[in-house]
């Protein structure tokens, strides 16, 4: 059943959206022009991770899928096959070259990953530095940690069990310049994660929120977050959130057409 919010949602978005020509900050738009739109990241590391994607998706297998939800003492298990936990859960090339692009534009080495599924973007990651990631689906953990070894990263540091359990270990004991959040996708969830990271940030961080308006929750989450002290540049791509924290900027939030 198709989502009218959504699909209004989006079209808001795309006719909101600015494009490189109507950027004054000359951050973003450098950051635009050398990294939004740039061209798709190809390399061997790259193209060895979609032909693993490639791969997962004509798997029929079925694994035992851990769902967490809101909450940490709730869960959901679904028997699922691998095949539609690619289609419908890991980023598509173009956002997870973003991802990587990232990572590569401003040498972020140090990165924290919320929630791996089957290790696309884990993958993605990697290519620019060295990850950690956390699952709460122990299968879905080991479906990933087999394609990091099918395509040769040794990179990826797993931690399986629920965020929300590990993630104040996490921060304690170091910092990321880089954090993707893609992982309880609740308005609660995102926040309280959000303000745990902010514990291991440097100036030059940058924080990526996931689905930033696949619910009302998350809508909501998104522009509590952009609004916080800490917070200077945000960038929305309606799909993805991009947070910058740089004290040299001036507080600014944008839209941008991706």
């Amino acid at each position: 059943m198709v989502n009218t919010r959504f699909i209004k949602d989006y079209i808001n978005y795309y006719f909101k959206a600015k494009t490189k020509y109507s950027i004054h900050s000359p951050f973003v738009f450098e950051f635009v022009t050398k990294v939004l739109n740039h061209k798709k990241a190809r390399n061997e590391q790259i193209e060895n991770i979609e032909k693993q994607r490639r791969e997962l998706l004509r798997s029929n297998k079925e694994i035992n899928v851990v769902d967490f939800g809101a909450g940490s003492s709730s869960h959901q298990t679904s028997l699922l096959k691998v095949k539609d936990i690619v289609k419908n859960a890991s980023k598509s090339r173009k956002q997870a070259n973003l991802l990587y692009r990232i990572t590569d534009h401003f040498k972020l080495t140090d990165i924290l990953e919320l929630g791996t599924s089957v290790g696309i973007s884990s993958m993605y990651l990697a290519a620019g530095g060295n990850v950690v990631t956390v699952e709460g689906s122990p299968e879905t953990a080991m479906l990933a940690k087999e394609n990091f070894i099918k395509t040769g990263f040794k990179n990826i540091q797993q931690r399986i069990g629920n965020i929300d359990e590990l993630l104040p270990e996490i921060v304690k004991q170091q910092t990321f310049d880089f954090v993707f959040f893609d992982g309880n996708h609740t308005e609660e969830a995102t926040i309280r994660y959000f303000e745990l990271c902010l514990k291991s940030i440097k100036n030059e961080s940058v924080f990526i929120f996931d689905d930033i308006n696949w619910s009302e929750g998350m809508k909501k989450a998104w522009n509590n977050i952009k609004q916080h002290e800490s917070v200077t540049v945000t960038i929305d791509l309606f799909f993805m959130g991009i947070v910058f924290f740089r004290k040299e900027l001036s507080k600014e939030d944008f839209v941008i057409r991706f």
